[in-house]
Formats: C-alpha cells, sequence, structure tokens
C-alpha cells in the first residue's frame, strides 16, 4: 500500500444542497427589481461567482444598475441567502451521506470539505459536520476558482498527502475538471451524462457501497 488515501468532498450538491436557496434569494431579487427568472436560467448560476451571477440576471431582465447599487443588492442577496442557511440543520445532508462519512471516520480516513462557498463553515456548523471534518478549505482561502484545481490541492497539502492519493466527490463539471487537472481520482455526483469526465458517476451517495469506498482506498493511484 502506497500514501494513506484521502478524501476531499465539494460541499453544496454532495453534502447538503444549497442550491435552492440562492434559487430563492436571486428569485427574490430579481422580483424585488420587478421581474422573474426560472428555474432553468438558474442552472446556468451553478458555480458562478456572485458578481458574474448578478451580472447575467440583470441582463435577463434588461435592467442597469449604478456600481453603488449593484453591490447593495449583492449584500441584500447574500443576507437572504444566508437566513435559509441559518434555519438549516442535520436534516438538509444529503441521504446516504452521514453512512460514508462515518465509515471513513471509523477507519482513520483524513477527510477535507473543498468548496468555493464562502459560507462552508456556517453551513458545516448548522448542519453538525464542522468537527469530523480533519480539514476545511473554502472560498475565503482560495484565490481560483474551479476548474482550477487549487482549492483541491490546498486540501491536499493540508492532509499532508500527495494529490495522486486523493479521491474528490463533485456534483459540477467545474469540479470534476478540477478534480482531473490535480491528477486525482474523481467521482460525480448527479447526471452521467453531464459529469461523463468523471472516473465513476453516482446519482447519489445511496448508490455507493462500502464494497466501493474500500476498493477506491485500496487503489494505487488515480
Amino acid at each position: 500500500m502506497g500514501m494513506q488515501k484521502a478524501i476531499i468532498f465539494d460541499l453544496d450538491g454532495v453534502i447538503v444542497d444549497t442550491a435552492k436557496f440562492h434559487f430563492l434569494a436571486w428569485r427574490k431579487l430579481a422580483n424585488d427589481l420587478g421581474f422573474d427568472f426560472t428555474k432553468e436560467q438558474n442552472e446556468q448560476l451553478k458555480g458562478v461567482s456572485r458578481v458574474e451571477s448578478l451580472k447575467k440576471i440583470l441582463n435577463w431582465g434588461n435592467m442597469e444598475l449604478s456600481e453603488e447599487e449593484f453591490n447593495r443588492q449583492m449584500g441584500l442577496k447574500n443576507e437572504n441567502y444566508l437566513s435559509y442557511v441559518n434555519k438549516m440543520d442535520k436534516s438538509e445532508i444529503l441521504p446516504g451521506v452521514p453512512g460514508v462519512l462515518d465509515y471513513l471516520i471509523e477507519h482513520d480516513i483524513p477527510i477535507a470539505v473543498g468548496s468555493a462557498s464562502k459560507n462552508a463553515r456556517t453551513i458545516l456548523k448548522k448542519i453538525d459536520l464542522h468537527d469530523k471534518f480533519n480539514v476545511i478549505v473554502d472560498g475565503n482561502d482560495v484565490t481560483k476558482a474551479k476548474p482550477n484545481p487549487e482549492v483541491f490541492l490546498i486540501a491536499a497539502e493540508k492532509l499532508k498527502t500527495s494529490p495522486e492519493n486523493c479521491v474528490v466527490f463533485e456534483d459540477s463539471v467545474a469540479g470534476i475538471q478540477a478534480a482531473n487537472i490535480a491528477e486525482m481520482t474523481s467521482i460525480g455526483i448527479g447526471e452521467k451524462n453531464v459529469l461523463n469526465e468523471a472516473d465513476h458517476v453516482f446519482a447519489d451517495f445511496t448508490e455507493i457501497d462500502i464494497d466501493f469506498i474500500e476498493k477506491l482506498l485500496r487503489k494505487e493511484g488515480k
């Protein structure tokens, strides 16, 4: 057996689903400005920064805002989003996730969260998982967005293991690409036809059995 394997989890869409809260918060912003946007349009905001998301939404509503108003609206959106986050509890953890985490912890496998969200630590505390992870790398620790692998490379370094010994669970195309660029094993959570660049794809964690996890942990390199 080579170096110890380590597992890195994205947060949104993998451990919890906060995308619905972003949608509600952005939609409220659009409605307050006098227009609406759809769930289909919202799909285009996944993995996109707050600034770029607001630009897209204003474009859909054919609106322009002054820089001052633009920044004010971004602040309001985040406050609204956080009001949903503050109501979160353990029931928000996606099905199948606790079993996988418990297995990894029981077998002393180092685990990390690698998320673009600046609210990752808040969310993990709300759902009572913060202290289960050896390492948390979030939007406050990185300067480059996925598909740049920075977030995962920092996590590997903090876990004191090499990138090729890391396994990444991701739900976005950009996240899978980041894991692949870092030469980590990439596991997609979502639709096979969307996440086809991943080494393995599962609809959700309920499809992942312990045999599969054991094989992953035994496998040398990618």
